[in-house]
């Protein structure tokens, strides 16, 4: 069956041709290993279960995880393999299964995340994902996923599709967070503050841009006021191939997140998360050496 699994829409037969997510249709996976860097009621002390997943359907001219998203450096598995890795995780104490970049293996994830509960799997599953998903995808998931974690990158089309190639990104964000919402409700927490279900919106303040994130935040309250968290992230690494984009070749600076987070709070945002302290680094990046694959 041909692929529109996407807002991308490639409609092709990813057994014998890759779409835009560079993908097949077997399940690439280059990294699962327990994460403590998410946000504190993902990873808690004990650490997020990450399964990071090779390709995918943006092309992020900022991504830190260049290596797979295009790269595809990773290994094939089965659905039957994946399975084996959410129970691996929950054996080193992992806080729930935080799937990285899912979107185009989606059908497959679906298949091990029912495998899996067949055999008594009981921690939450995280869907972290770019924001670009298709409404029809995001339903076939309903009563799999408890915990979405998207981005919501730009409000400016123009901006979109210069930093990311992601056509009515903003639309389809939006729309996406909606049914995700619609799903899981608001969110809840455990005795330990961990997450069980719920939806947290991810934006990342780019440099020169503060404008743009006020617009982000301002949508995204406006539309779910406190149905949902945001998370204000101030960890833009500007890397090698940002060179070309010389407005993006620079860390963000404080002044610049301030503006970002006081917006925030003046609007009446309090069911959110903000970064602080030095967080811009390179070593934040995990190894993509298929430790755990």
């Amino acid at each position: 069956m041909n692929c529109n699994i996407c807002p991308r829409q490639c409609n092709i037969d990813r057994s014998i041709k890759q779409g835009f997510c560079a993908s097949n249709d077997t399940l690439r996976v280059a990294r699962a290993s327990l994460h403590m860097w998410e946000e504190p009621c993902i990873s808690g002390d004990n650490g997020s279960g990450t399964v990071f997943f090779s390709g995918c359907n943006l092309r992020c001219i900022f991504c830190q995880n260049m290596e797979i998203s295009r790269g595809m450096s990773g290994r094939d598995i089965s659905a039957e393999r994946l399975v084996q890795i959410f129970f691996e995780l929950k054996e080193k104490g992992a806080n729930n299964i935080n799937l990285v970049t899912p979107t185009h293996f989606s059908d497959q994830i679906k298949k091990a995340i029912i495998m899996a509960k067949d055999d008594g799997f009981d921690l939450p599953i995280v869907y972290n994902t770019s924001g670009y998903e298709s409404v029809d995808a995001l339903k076939n998931l309903d009563g799999l996923i408890d915990v979405y974690l998207p981005d919501c990158k730009y409000y400016d089309e123009d901006l979109a599709m210069r930093f990311s190639s992601s056509p009515n990104y903003h639309k389809i964000a939006m729309k996406a967070i909606a049914e995700m919402l619609r799903q899981t409700k608001k969110c809840s927490f455990d005795d330990k503050g961990i997450i069980k279900s719920g939806v947290i919106v991810r934006h990342m303040v780019l440099p020169g841009h503060t404008n743009d994130s006020i617009r982000v935040i301002d949508s995204l309250y406006e539309t779910f006021k406190d149905d949902i968290y945001i998370s204000i992230m101030s960890q833009y690494t500007p890397l090698k191939m940002i060179k070309e984009y010389p407005e993006l070749n620079r860390r963000l600076t404080k002044r610049e997140y301030k503006k970002v987070t006081d917006h925030a709070l003046m609007i009446g945002i309090t069911n959110g998360f903000i970064q602080d302290g030095e967080v811009a680094l390179e070593s934040f990046i995990p190894a993509f050496d298929c430790q755990g694959v």
